[in-house]
């Protein structure tokens, strides 16, 4: 469990009930009229009236393609574009915009960094270190890449809380190793890995590392200068932005000397039938039309986040973390799933004799919308020899009466399952 939280004076920066106003997703009624209590966020954020009004906004006056035309609207249309690009490198403290590659989401981009620094840099008996605890996004295209290669991954197991053993992962470190790929933030569990020693201990080896931010921007203050590491990648819909766009940072050198991952417009220099040169970053791996109101969106989340105070917001998520802590353990025969000392606003629990999914089922037929099965990591479900669990993950926008509304049903699912 966290440790308490000092949020002397913090209500005059984070006010909960005015943030709730600028979802309007939250104010819908399921189910007989039943209130929606959406402890999903794991999964995908809810939007602010900002990003769904900046996405109207660009199909309704700017809509036009980008980097191709001279008239008016594609130069509006650009310039935006550009400025989202901008504005989320230095979201994450990326040195420079060129580093900064948008891609359809966390997934796509380390299949990117699978298909083209892997493809360079693996050969037969090397080794890519993941952890126990990775989604399977980061565990299947290195899969593939190994199978290809004749390569194969070296895992770094977890404790009996989901933390991350740093002493077998500098045991696992040798000549063979070419990349290290790690969660930030475990979906599954809500651990926060120690990315930055992560990092520091990967490069001594002068191995590279990859860090999985999809479960970390939304809650934790990012800088990909500070933690020094080669890639970062993350999704927009987690962090209040649209589906359908995300983020791969990447150190300069290694994109320069990566290959395109995809071919067509937008990455090329010259085109012949008999050669063609590419664009230069971060244009040579944004092949065809962007995402461009998907890039728009992202950046109106962004602003709206660092607009309501960082720091008020991880204080907030903290001390509603640990409230739900504690009002989770009131349930008889729960088990909390992931206890490590250092997590975010996930909680990942079973209930003695009940099925995840009956209980999912009936919290649905409740009005309250959480995950259960696997959550795309069922290497660590069978580590930790559990068919699945319920996963209520939170956000800025959940309250502690949220909290009290789950705690209360999971008391019914238990008289009703009895």
């Amino acid at each position: 469990m966290p440790a308490p939280v000092d949020l002397t004076g913090l209500e005059t920066r984070f006010d909960v009930a005015r943030v709730r106003v600028d979802f309007p997703a939250l104010h819908q009624r399921v189910y007989d009229g039943r209130p929606l209590v959406y402890l999903d966020n794991a999964a995908t954020t809810q939007k602010p009236q900002v990003v769904i009004d900046r996405i109207r906004d660009f199909y309704t006056r700017e809509n036009a393609n980008v980097h191709r035309g001279v008239h008016y609207l594609s130069q509006q249309a650009s310039d935006a574009y550009d400025e989202a690009r901008r504005l989320v490198a230095a979201f994450i403290g990326a040195p420079d915009p060129a580093q900064v590659i948008f891609t359809r989401g966390t997934t796509e981009s380390i299949n990117l960094v699978a298909a083209t620094f892997g493809r360079q840099r693996v050969r037969a008996g090397d080794e890519i270190v993941l952890s126990t605890m990775e989604h399977h996004s980061n565990i299947v295209p290195w899969q593939m890449l190994c199978e290809e290669k004749g390569a194969r991954l070296r895992i770094v197991p977890v404790d009996a809380r989901g933390v991350l053993d740093l002493e077998a992962l500098e045991r696992l470190l040798n000549e063979r190793t070419r990349l290290v790929a790690i969660a930030h933030v475990s979906n599954a569990l809500g651990t926060v890995n120690p990315v930055q020693e992560i990092i520091r201990i990967a490069h001594a080896r002068g191995i590279p590392v990859l860090v999985d931010g999809a479960q970390a921007v939304q809650h934790l203050k990012v800088n990909v200068a500070e933690l020094d590491c080669d890639f970062y990648c993350f999704s927009g819909h987690k962090v209040y932005g649209p589906t359908g766009i995300g983020v791969l940072y990447g150190k300069a050198e290694w994109l320069e000397a990566m290959p395109p991952y995809q071919g067509g417009g937008d990455m090329i220099e010259r085109v012949t039938f008999e050669r063609t040169t590419y664009n230069r970053l971060p244009y040579k791996f944004e092949a065809g039309t962007p995402h461009i109101a998907g890039a728009l969106g992202l950046e109106a989340a962004l602003i709206y986040l660092d607009r309501l105070g960082r720091e008020a917001v991880i204080h907030y998520e903290a001390e509603l973390l640990r409230y739900a802590t504690q009002r989770l353990q009131e349930v008889p025969g729960l088990r909390l799933v992931g206890t490590a000392p250092e997590k975010v606003s996930v909680l990942s629990f079973v209930i003695e004799g009940i099925h995840p999914y009956d209980a999912g089922t009936l919290l649905d037929q409740m009005g309250i919308a959480v995950r259960t099965g696997h959550h795309c990591t069922q290497p660590l479900m069978d580590y930790l020899g559990l068919p699945g669990t319920i996963r209520a993950s939170l956000a800025l926008y959940n309250t502690r009466e949220e909290i009290d509304v789950l705690v209360d049903a999971l008391l019914r699912i238990q008289k009703l399952l009895r």
